[in-house]
């Protein structure tokens, strides 16, 4: 096994499981009421933390696509990473000066992240068509599928699972910040 298929495994992995995590989560948020000194307290004063560990992991990931593996980003791949990398730094710079003020920025930079992503992953599994994403310069085509693990995986879907993550933890940080 290579790097870029241990890298594509391990990635992989970690999708399914933020992905069993949302959905625990939805189900947490829909059947549990209260909940002051278990996980969801965990989640509420940890959710900035953990939200910056969600985005620093698919931003090093994506920069390893592109820059060891050596796939050239698509534009949708631009737009998410436009909206994913400030992120790093916005979360870094509220956890040094413990500013939950973030959040609300946050959210909004993930969920045109989460739109973007969806749309883009299902491009290119031809659930839909695409916008016209010609290659223009060094890009590739939109519809390029680069990863397809377990199926259903691909790198818009990583994208999409990270983004979505990240909103549910900011979810659970922004209750903790309303109490």
């Amino acid at each position: 096994m290579n790097l870029i298929e241990f890298v594509d495994l391990k990635l992989s992995i970690l999708t399914v499981l933020s992905q069993v995590f949302i959905v625990l989560s939805f189900a947490y948020f829909i059947f549990i009421k209260k909940d002051e000194m278990g996980i969801g307290r965990f989640m509420s004063k940890h959710g900035l933390f953990l939200a910056f560990l969600t985005v620093l992991a698919a931003t090093l990931g994506s920069l390893f696509y592109s820059e060891v593996a050596g796939y050239d980003p698509c534009d949708l791949c631009w737009y998410q990473r436009i909206f994913m990398y400030p992120l790093v730094i916005l979360f870094l710079v509220a956890l040094f000066k413990k500013d939950k003020g973030v959040i609300k920025y946050a959210m909004a930079l993930s969920i045109i992240g989460v739109v973007l992503a969806i749309y883009h992953h299902f491009m290119q599994i031809g659930l839909i068509e695409g916008l016209a994403c010609s290659v223009i310069g060094y890009s590739e085509s939109c519809a390029k599928v680069f990863v397809m693990k377990l199926g259903y995986i691909t790198l818009p879907l990583m994208a999409f699972t990270a983004f979505a993550q990240t909103l549910v933890f900011l979810y659970f940080a922004k209750l903790e910040n309303s109490k």
